[in-house]
């Protein structure tokens, strides 16, 4: 059983993969030791090209099975599967295992350097496999099962490949241009062979019943057939019952209607009419009293089908007459539905017939010429895979140290492949930025400060961010707020906060909470004061200004004095008295204690008032993970990610002087108003502390620190005089009375 290597890192273990046996024996590891199980091919800041070959079941995610089979295709290839730890973007072509696919694989490297010019070249780099167009440009067959007009020296042969290339678009072939695979050509020969036999059948006495005139007729014919067959079934019904007449022939409100518009012959109102007076007693006019609508079609049918069909003499259709019309025609508009769609037909009928003519040689020419190139396959699919090694190797490392575990996340000079950038906003810089496609309700279980934004930079698409700032505090950070992001190419970005989750970001700041809190209360009470008292004096003002005005036109009897309510009185009298009361007590027990209880006083205060805050918060920072953030991006994260206090310091730096600066701390602009205040209020706090230092060495001692050594001498010998009184009358409570005499 192999042996694994674990690391304590963000307070839960992962594995280490440092060698080839670890990679080798990674499907033995269990899943639930992995930290995460799935991620996604977008988004990442890994080739997307190297996760679309992982991915090899194209729904846009890796797993761990597909991780996993990477890992067993690229072992056959190397001699130490510890290449793909390597992230380096070249491979020495010595580094291929002596197996046929390992052989097989340098064979295609050496061929690739010869192809660039470089064939003393030892190693072979990414840049110099993935120009492998220049390779492929180079040769006609490649492998593909695509051949263009170029593969092929029969003058007739490449003239039929360009044909069908141009008539069916073809498919490119991997040396650039479109070419025709089995499937095209298999397609084409199907349908030109089709089209032709149709075109054959199209003259035949079976489909030409009026013979040249047959075309045009059945055009007529299919111009007014529903309309005919409406009109005969309308006669119909009205020969059953003549009551539905007038119904069958339209109301003449529907009539009045159309005489309120401005009609034309064309207008849909009037071709939705009847083609003619329905009559069931008469046959169907077609030169004389037809809708103007269909007058003109009408015609049409009688001088292009009527009239080869029955005689020029039929200006009338009967029921009879008009089906025996249509079962003439029928043959030929049946044969007009059944022909081939194709896009062989661009080519005309003449090409067509040439091709198929010369197909019995053509043919098998072309099928030999496909398989010739379908036989070099193995050969370059070998090309291909080089580029796919080494994309594993140089992207592999990075991969599996941010999916079965997160070292490059924990790392001190690695990035994650899900981090997107850095954030610089509000004199902080913060790494854990994630492209996102929007705000999402799972990322808010993460108990991270999360600040959604906005990225725009000319000529690129929009991008959106989540922000983590695992550091300082969040009083200016809000909705509207802009930064500068830094991807990981370097190129800055317009940001703009659009959303924020709210959530501690760390204990110093749940300590200050409560007093920012009340400062802000207190400003927005003096501001809600200040407003109201302004709207007040506005009112008194306007209701002035409004006497003042009509002082000639109404006078307001005087209000009397309000009376002052005793009870009232006497229950403001009983608050102050009983305020004053607990005030003396408090203040009694404070100036009681000894002096160094009042620091401890102090900080018994401020833990009473911040204490709450801050236990919340180290419990929501104690649950401080990344996996929500990432879950709601497409990951399946495993592992509980944490982001604990020291980690999150890391994550957002904040600002700092840089090392052997100066600072001058004299500052013009500085407010001296402000600054004096400062000044003498420090001033107060400090002689009010002295005075009352001294009051209490008074209280305590007896004397003041200035008093002379007699007082010193005359104070220590009361205190031991009643020391010793008091020392006296304890003994004497304890000493018990003699017992009476008997």
């Amino acid at each position: 059983m192999h042996s694994w290597h674990f690391h304590r890192i963000g307070g839960f273990d992962q594995v280490a993969l440092s060698t080839a046996a670890d990679l080798e024996h990674l499907h033995e590891l269990d899943q639930k030791l992995w930290t995460a199980l799935a991620c996604p091919v977008k988004g990442l800041e890994l080739d997307e090209k190297t996760l679309s070959h992982i991915d090899t079941d194209k729904d846009g995610r890796i797993r761990v099975p597909e991780l996993l089979a990477a890992i067993a295709w690229s072992k056959p290839y190397f001699k130490d599967l510890a290449v793909l730890l390597s992230g380096q973007d070249s491979l020495p072509l010595d580094a291929f295992a002596d197996t046929p696919e390992g052989r097989s694989a340098a064979t295609s490297a050496r061929r690739i350097l010869a192809s660039l010019g470089k064939p003393q070249q030892t190693s072979l780099s990414l840049a110099d496999a993935a120009d492998t167009g220049r390779l492929f440009a180079a040769t006609t067959l490649n492998g593909d099962s695509v051949v263009t007009p170029a593969s092929t020296e029969d003058p007739a042969l490449r003239a039929l490949i360009a044909d069908m290339v141009a008539a069916t678009g073809g498919v490119p072939d991997r040396s650039g241009p479109a070419g025709v695979n089995p499937a095209i050509a298999e397609k084409f020969f199907a349908e030109a062979a089709a089209l032709l036999a149709w075109t054959e059948r199209s003259a035949s006495p079976e489909v030409l019943t009026l013979g040249a005139a047959t075309p045009a007729a059945a055009a007529a014919l299919a111009a007014v057939r529903e309309k005919v067959d409406d009109w005969f079934a309308r006669a119909r019904i009205a020969a059953f019952d003549p009551r539905a007449l007038p119904a069958l022939n339209r109301s003449e409100s529907e009539y009045l209607e159309l005489a309120s518009k401005n009609l034309s012959f064309s207008a849909a109102e009037t071709a939705a009419l009847p083609i003619s007076r329905v009559d069931p007693a008469a046959p169907l006019p077609l030169l004389s009293a037809a809708n103007p609508a269909w007058a003109e079609r009408l015609a049409a049918l009688h001088r292009d089908a009527v009239t080869p069909a029955l005689g020029a003499a039929v200006t009338t259709l009967t029921a009879t007459q008009w089906s025996e019309l249509k079962a003439r025609l029928d043959p030929f508009l049946a044969h007009a539905a059944a022909k081939p769609v194709t896009p062989a037909e661009s080519l005309g009928l003449d090409k067509l017939r040439a091709h198929l003519a010369e197909a019995p040689k053509l043919r098998p020419a072309l099928d030999a010429l496909i398989a010739q190139d379908a036989a070099l396959a193995p050969e370059f699919d070998a090309i291909i895979n080089v580029e796919k090694l080494l994309r594993y190797a140089r992207d592999f490392r990075a991969l599996l140290h941010n999916f079965v575990n997160f070292l490059d996340f924990y790392s001190p000079t690695r990035l994650g492949i899900f981090q997107a950038g850095t954030l610089y906003l509000d004199s902080r810089a913060t790494e854990l930025c994630i492209e996102v496609a929007g705000a999402s309700p799972l990322a808010a279980m993460s108990k991270a400060y999360i600040a959604y934004c906005d990225l725009k930079r000319p000529g690129l698409p929009p991008r959106k961010i989540a922000a983590c700032f695992t550091n300082g505090d969040s009083d200016f950070l809000f909705v509207g707020r802009n930064g500068l992001f830094y991807d990981r190419q370097g190129r800055d970005w317009d940001a703009t906060i659009t959303a924020v989750v709210d959530n501690p970001i760390s204990v110093r700041q749940a300590f200050f909470s409560p007093y920012k809190k009340f400062v802000r209360m207190i400003e927005e009470q003096v501001a809600k004061r200040a407003a109201e008292a302004e709207a007040r004096s506005n009112a008194r003002l306007a209701e002035a200004a409004d006497k003042t005005a009509n002082a000639d036109k109404t006078t307001r009897p005087a209000e009397p004095p309000k009376k002052t309510d005793v009870g009232t009185v006497a229950a403001i009298g009983v608050a102050i008295s009983g305020a004053i009361t607990a005030l003396t007590l408090i203040l009694g027990y404070v100036f009681g204690l000894a002096w160094w209880q009042y620091p401890l006083l102090l900080l018994g205060l401020m833990l009473v008032i911040s204490s709450p805050s801050m236990l919340i918060a180290w419990l929501k920072l104690r649950q401080r993970t990344l996996g929500p953030i990432l879950e709601a991006n497409g990951w399946a994260i495993n592992g509980r990610v944490k982001i604990n206090l020291p980690f999150g310091t890391k994550l957002t730096e904040r600002a700092k002087l840089p090392p052997n600066s100066t600072l001058d701390r004299n500052d013009p602009y500085v407010d001296q108003e402000s600054e004096v205040r400062r000044r003498r209020l420090t001033l107060l706090l400090i002689l009010v502390a002295l005075a009352a230092a001294l009051f209490w060495h008074h209280h305590y001692y007896g004397y003041w620190l200035w008093a002379d050594k007699d007082t010193r001498a005359r104070v220590a010998a009361e205190r031991a005089a009643a020391a010793e009184v008091a020392a006296e009358q304890l003994r004497a409570a304890e000493t018990p009375p003699p017992a009476p005499a008997p």
